[in-house]
């Protein structure tokens, strides 16, 4: 039965990291936000406004896509953040659709390891989005913890 994989965490948690390693374990499909904004929206995404309208375009286009991937068989890992209810619930609601299970990835850190792995990850310069503490401390204050009561099977990464 194939599976779609959701991952929580706050910005730098690891999120992008631990889907990959997901698709190698589970021979999985990855479908990364960052990756399609980065294509679709060059140079466009330059504040949490544009971020908010631009991934509302690209769930339009993603739902029915990961619907039918998961409905073909292939396990699906959707690198975009369930960070917050209303993400969670359009998230498990592709899983419910397709009729398959779904595992959602919480990684549990801190704001101080985040940060410092933030700027870190800036300074290389590998990410394609750098967010500023300002916006790191805007995002941060909208996460909200996975609860089970949810409807979700969580599985909790901690370092």
């Amino acid at each position: 039965m194939p599976t779609l994989h959701l991952l929580c965490g706050k910005i730098a948690a690891g999120k992008s990291t631990l889907a990959k390693e997901l698709v190698a374990e589970h021979a999985a499909i990855l479908l990364s936000e960052d990756t399609w904004l980065a294509q679709l929206y060059p140079g466009e995404v330059l504040s949490v406004a544009d971020y908010l309208r631009c991934a509302q375009r690209i769930r339009g286009v993603l739902t029915p896509l990961v619907v039918d991937l998961l409905k073909s068989g292939l396990n699906v890992v959707l690198d975009f953040p369930a960070n917050t209810l209303a993400n969670r619930e359009w998230l498990r609601g592709l899983a419910q659709v397709a009729q398959v299970p779904h595992c959602l990835h919480y990684l549990e850190l801190d704001d101080d390891t985040c940060r410092a792995r933030l700027h870190a990850r800036n300074a290389r310069g590998e990410h394609d989005f750098a967010a500023t503490d300002a916006e790191f401390d805007l995002i941060t204050r909208h996460f909200s913890v996975p609860r089970v009561e949810e409807g979700l099977v969580i599985e909790v990464h901690r370092p």
